[in-house]
């Protein structure tokens, strides 16, 4: 009977391998899961063992390019082992029983010089071809690798471990994990790509003085708590902010559908919140009609939801305009993904106290980046830039632009 062999895939994208060496000759009797070649993959250096034992006819060449399923050689697997080869077998090991400190020496003399009919051993510290070019390119020799390939060859993994670079596996740990990821976690994925691909979204950054905010909650927050039962946070300001911009600049507040701009005169902000299943972005609705209390007990009920894994779809969708807060987790500046069909988002960062000029004096102020990302396509480079001036002008001077001038009246103090 004749087996074909065909290579093997060594690997999810490997499509063909080359045959770096033959480790038999044509017309050889080869034994089962014995080692016939070494094939090279762009991942790495395999030996190819025979699936049966019989005399063996190579279809390809050394250095050959072969593609993975194809056929490189047959073993006639109805042929019998030659007798000379059985005796001589018999004779050594016979030889060895009755006398191992000559048959040792004799081993040894047999790995030192060439078999007859074979230009080359394969002995300890014997380099495969694909081996030595590695270690002639890097100067390296021979006698200094290790082999771990049969007899102690040195294979083409030993050669590429053996030259010095940072990249070099080093034998530490290099496992992996694979879990699936969640409905929730693809669905998220799949808003994201489609926000990048469907949108014309820009970014633009500016910074804020923080030190009018400082001041305010410095003096005013544990009152507000202690009436209120809620903390006086940074949300409220900023959103407070982002609904005043977003009157005086309504394309901000409007998304594409289809042919049509559809513009809101409400303003439903969404805000985004770590979660136990990932990113969530549940809304306040209507937060133009709420006071700072309103919108910090909003706050605080859709983040123990979220954290609590109660929120539901219809507390996540729809939306306006989308805030996000990666300051919490110390991010000094990025680019928000704009949340489709929306056509803008906020960027929040840390607060850093930084060196810049008041009055024509260099002080230090608790300052934050902020970034505005937007669809150009309804949302002109003067409305984003306007927008993102007036969340400025609000968080910098809120008791003027976001308190009528009356701190107290804003607090319901």
């Amino acid at each position: 009977m004749i087996l074909e062999m065909k290579v093997p895939s060594p690997g999810e994208s490997i499509t063909e391998v080359e045959i770096a060496e033959w480790l038999v000759k044509d017309g050889d009797y080869v034994e089962k899961d014995q080692a016939i070649a070494e094939v090279d993959s762009d991942k790495a250096t395999l030996e190819l063992p025979a699936e049966e034992s019989g005399i063996i006819t190579l279809k390809a060449e050394e250095g050959d390019a072969v593609a993975v399923g194809a056929v490189v050689c047959l073993i006639d697997t109805s042929a019998s082992k030659p007798e000379g080869e059985k005796s001589d077998a018999g004779k050594q090991e016979k030889e060895v029983t009755k006398k191992p400190v000559a048959s040792e020496a004799k081993i040894e003399s047999v790995a030192a010089a060439p078999a007859k009919g074979t230009t080359e051993t394969y002995a300890t510290g014997t380099a495969s071809p694909a081996a030595r070019k590695i270690l002639d390119e890097k100067d390296i020799a021979a006698s200094s690798v290790k082999g771990t390939g049969k007899d102690g060859r040195i294979t083409k993994e030993d050669a590429v471990k053996a030259v010095p670079s940072m990249g070099t596996p080093t034998g530490g740990k290099r496992g992996e994990t694979r879990s699936k990821l969640s409905m929730l976690r693809r669905k998220v994925a799949e808003r994201l790509v489609a926000a990048k691909n469907e949108t014309a979204m820009l970014t633009t950054f500016n910074e804020v003085d923080m030190s009018a905010i400082f001041e305010l909650r410095k003096k005013y927050k544990e009152t507000f708590k202690e009436k209120h039962d809620v903390s006086l946070g940074y949300m409220s300001f900023f959103t407070k902010a982002v609904i005043r911009a977003l009157q005086l600049f309504p394309s901000v507040n409007s998304m594409i559908d289809g042919k049509d701009m559809i513009t809101y005169d409400f303003c439903d902000i969404s805000i985004a919140v770590s979660g136990p299943k990932g990113l969530m972005v549940p809304i306040i609705r209507n937060a133009e009609n709420l006071t700072f209390r309103g919108i910090e007990n909003e706050v605080k009920r859709l983040a123990l939801r979220a954290r609590d894994g109660q929120i539901t779809v219809d507390e996540m969708t729809g939306g306006t305009f989308t805030i996000s807060n990666g300051g919490v987790f110390g991010s000094m500046l990025s680019t928000p993904i704009i949340n489709p069909p929306q056509s803008g988002i906020l960027g929040m960062h840390n607060i850093v106290e930084r060196p810049i000029v008041k009055d024509g004096v260099v002080a230090i102020a608790p300052i934050m980046y902020v970034a505005l990302s937007y669809d150009h396509r309804i949302i002109d480079g003067k409305e984003s830039v306007g927008f993102l001036v007036a969340v400025k002008e609000a968080l910098e001077s809120p008791e003027e632009h976001l308190m009528d001038g009356n701190v107290e009246k804003a607090l319901e103090l």
